[in-house]
């Protein structure tokens, strides 16, 4: 389908803003909204130069990740699927194996137990993560930025962290 000047209408085909906008609650709802202050929470180092500042949902985790130039975070893998989207400055990627510069605006798609792991040179890098189901070994430091006041990066009723 075309409008007046040939472009396609694409609405048709990819969804439309009336279902993707609706006020019809369909379930209940997960639990309160709320508002966090990513800079109000403290970063803690997990290795050098590597700051992490988890904010966490009911289903989903999203960390506010900063290197500092030299950073590394190990080669690992892991249960949760994760995003990587790179805000600022650059960093070294490796998805299993494929190596990669990121800089802003690339996202690194991360399938559950994909070997990845990053690091800086001589820039730094304010990467966020987003993680589904939350990634487990950072929900002590979600539930611990909570009790530091109302803009803390924990939800409401943390689940537990397992053994």
């Amino acid at each position: 389908m075309s409008d007046a000047t040939g472009q396609a209408d694409m609405t048709g085909s990819l969804g439309d803003a009336e279902s993707h906008f609706t006020t019809q609650a369909l379930g209940e709802p997960g639990g309160p909204g709320r508002y966090v202050n990513v800079d109000a929470l403290t970063p803690v180092e997990f290795q050098p130069g590597l700051g992490f500042r988890p904010v966490l949902g009911h289903g989903l985790m999203t960390n506010f990740v900063s290197f500092e130039p030299g950073a590394i975070a190990p080669r690992h893998v892991h249960e949760e699927e994760q995003f990587v989207i790179v805000l600022d400055g650059e960093m070294i990627f490796d998805l299993d194996g494929d190596v990669r510069t990121m800089r802003k605006g690339d996202v690194a798609v991360i399938p559950a137990w994909v070997p990845h792991g990053a690091r800086t040179t001589d820039s730094h890098c304010l990467e966020i993560d987003v993680f589904c189901p939350p990634r487990q070994s950072l929900l002590k430091l979600a539930a611990a930025q909570a009790g530091r006041g109302a803009d803390g990066g924990g939800a409401p009723d943390e689940p537990e962290s397992k053994a």
